[in-house]
């Protein structure tokens, strides 16, 4: 069998590098999609095993695009990790039609075209997986400020749920992950936490390589993981 293969959005950093690098590690393939695409240094060893391809999320041609570049470098593709995302920090009331939009455009319909793009490839596999990273956000909305991009992480996991539905028959299983803070830019910009206290992006990419290694008959439609203690996390 030939080496297992990955598309991986967000991942020029956080979370998206992290589980780049860990699937890289462990003998995959990778396919990076990133706006401005680098090789990364821990891919110089074997850059065979690495594709790079200038993802643009906003771009409605960009999954379809991607996809068929990655196949027609590798053959193949067996999982679909979409970690791209952005967080605009304003209440439903607050935030704009145009920053709503985009929020929704990134969040929501960028991983929904991707999975469509990847969907023929991951069915051929017989087990192929798909990993949203959504949030915690997507789960309960943790403030006001909150709110807007907890309505764009609830979307995320209700077409996880959604993807799971369609593909099950074919083998193709789809988790939404659901971290609270991580020490990313990202929460860096939204709270005052010391890094040391956030869930690491490594330790994400460890629960993201556990995800898709599992069998078709250990099925895990979502996956919460926290830094702090909440009632229900």
């Amino acid at each position: 069998m030939s080496r297992k293969v990955a598309l991986i959005s967000g991942a020029s950093r956080g979370i998206g590098a992290a589980t780049a690098q860990s699937l890289f590690n462990a003998g995959w393939a990778v396919s990076l999609g990133m706006r401005q695409p680098v090789m990364p240094g821990w891919a110089e060893t074997d850059t065979d095993r690495v594709h790079l391809f200038p993802y643009d999320a906003t771009d409605k041609n960009a999954a379809d695009n991607w996809a068929k570049a990655a196949s027609g470098q590798f053959g193949q593709i067996d999982a679909l990790i979409a970690s791209a995302g952005i967080m605009i920090p304003k209440t439903p009331v607050e935030i704009s039609d145009a920053e709503m939009t985009e929020m929704l455009e990134i969040n929501v319909h960028a991983p929904r075209r991707l999975a469509a793009a990847c969907w023929e490839a991951l069915g051929a596999s017989g087990r192929g997986r798909i990993i949203l990273l959504a949030s915690l956000s997507g789960k309960r909305v943790k403030s006001a400020m909150a709110g807007s991009y907890s309505m764009s992480k609830f979307a995320v996991v209700g077409l996880s749920h959604a993807l799971r539905q369609a593909g099950f028959d074919q083998g193709i299983r789809c988790t939404a992950v659901c971290p609270g803070f991580v020490a990313t830019d990202m929460a860096a910009s939204i709270s005052d936490r010391a890094p040391n206290t956030m869930t690491q992006p490594e330790d994400l990419a460890r629960v993201m390589h556990m995800l898709i290694d599992l069998p078709n008959e250990a099925s895990v439609a979502e996956f919460a993981v926290n830094c702090q203690l909440e009632e229900r996390y």
